[in-house]
């Protein structure tokens, strides 16, 4: 009786530290919000050398699956690892919601919405939910998305 107690104890232990070590895998919310507030600020100082370092994941805006995002007033990406010179604001997630004219809808000087979405992980193809925390700097739309 006692080693079956033990071994569950155990067992449960060793899930529970997995579960941990899984979610230091991903970003999260805090995180992000953090992220977002630090990407505003460097757009603020200077523009130009955010976006760049947005882009290259440099200056600590690379982090797991966390990194700011940032749309023109076109509504095209200025910075982002990989889609910098498409639309933002046309981008649907994997239902079709347009999460890229919500952006832009909600984003406002000062002030961070989120915005909920189905999007795969890094290196997957199954959808699902991510939230983005959103705001408006200058003339840029800017967001940092983390996972639930």
């Amino acid at each position: 009786m006692n080693r079956t107690l033990f071994a569950g104890t155990l067992l449960a232990m060793m899930i529970g530290m997995g579960a941990s070590a899984n979610a230091a895998e991903f970003g999260t919310a805090d995180e992000a919000k953090a992220m977002l507030e630090k990407a505003v600020a460097a757009v603020k100082a200077d523009k130009a050398k955010a976006l760049e370092m947005f882009t290259k994941g440099e200056g600590g805006f690379k982090d797991r699956d966390l990194y700011p995002g940032c749309g023109d007033p076109a509504g095209v990406f200025s910075a982002h690892p990989s889609l910098v010179g498409k639309s933002l604001k046309e981008l649907k997630d994997k239902t079709g919601k347009a999460l890229g004219a919500e952006m832009y809808a909600v984003a406002q000087d000062g002030k961070i919405s989120e915005v909920s979405y189905m999007w795969p992980r890094p290196g997957t193809t199954d959808p699902v939910q991510k939230v983005s925390f959103v705001t408006k700097v200058g003339d840029q739309v800017c967001y940092v998305g983390y996972y639930k």
